[in-house]
């Protein structure tokens, strides 16, 4: 007998993977944490039935998330991560010679289950350089400041993480950053949440000086076209040397393309310009 997998990326697409083994499943306080095994994406990480990561392409979203800022910013010390309790966003910030990780993870349960069934993605967790927290990120960010970079390595714009996704969390997130401080957020797919992506554009950019857009390809998560939104409060990016960028063990990322992440197709500009 056959065992599929299946994600409702919309009501009315789905992405299907054949499972080779059920590893682990538990209801967390907050969402139902699943693990599983497949024939063509190795191991996956589900919350509430969505897709977190697979081994086979995290890197690509990892990377992005984390490279892209801190080497915009060029000199990072302390960083602050909301949500990204698997380990992966952690893992790729300490490529860089940060002094301070703060990783805040309202669920405690996927930090353990990473750390158990994911240690390639988990293994930087343990670094004495990170400081783990398990609260919410929206009252975290109100009480905290003095980062350089702030990572929002959220879930979609569903439960506890609708927040994330407001207006006024990204004012208390300018209030948090130093004053050549930078944030980034996961800003989902232009192919299917066009208006989400254009009402975060809109909002970033009436606190942050510099807000821009980029993107990667993540197979695995929906329209495989996904986005990030950087907000700068004095470092623009376009305009930014990229001659003293170092080069870094990464697998998707390259500094060659740094700025090219930056050019946004046609549809896209005209989603956040209109």
């Amino acid at each position: 007998m056959e065992l599929w997998f299946s994600e409702y990326q919309t009501k009315n697409v789905k992405l299907s993977f054949r499972v080779t083994d059920v590893i682990y499943t538990k209801q967390s306080e907050y969402q139902y944490i699943s693990v599983f095994d497949t024939e063509d994406f190795g191991r996956v990480l589900a919350l509430d039935d969505t897709v977190m990561l697979t081994t086979k392409d995290e890197f690509i979203y990892h990377e992005m998330i984390s490279h892209i800022p801190l080497l915009t910013h060029g000199n990072a010390a302390k960083v602050l991560v909301i949500g990204g309790g698997d380990g992966g966003t952690v893992r790729e910030i300490l490529k860089h010679p940060v002094k301070e990780i703060n990783l805040v993870e309202i669920d405690h349960e996927v930090i353990e289950t990473s750390k158990k069934y994911f240690p390639a993605v988990s293994c930087g967790l343990s670094d004495p350089r990170v400081k783990i927290f398990c609260e919410d990120g929206i009252e975290f960010v109100k009480k905290h400041s003095g980062y350089d970079v702030i990572i929002i390595d959220s879930t979609d714009p569903i439960g506890p993480a609708v927040g994330l996704f407001s207006s006024q969390f990204y004012k208390n997130v300018f209030e948090a950053l130093n004053d050549d401080g930078i944030m980034v957020a996961q800003t989902e797919t232009p192919i299917l949440f066009g208006d989400l992506i254009k009402r975060i554009y809109t909002d970033m950019s009436a606190t942050f000086p510099y807000t821009n857009l980029y993107s990667a390809v993540i197979p695995t998560y929906p329209g495989a076209f996904w986005t990030f939104t950087m907000g700068s409060k004095s470092i623009n990016p376009i305009s930014q040397e990229i001659s003293d960028i170092p080069f870094l063990e990464t697998k998707y990322y390259s500094r060659e393309l740094h700025k090219s992440y930056f050019v946004l197709p046609p549809f896209v500009k005209d989603i956040i310009s209109k």
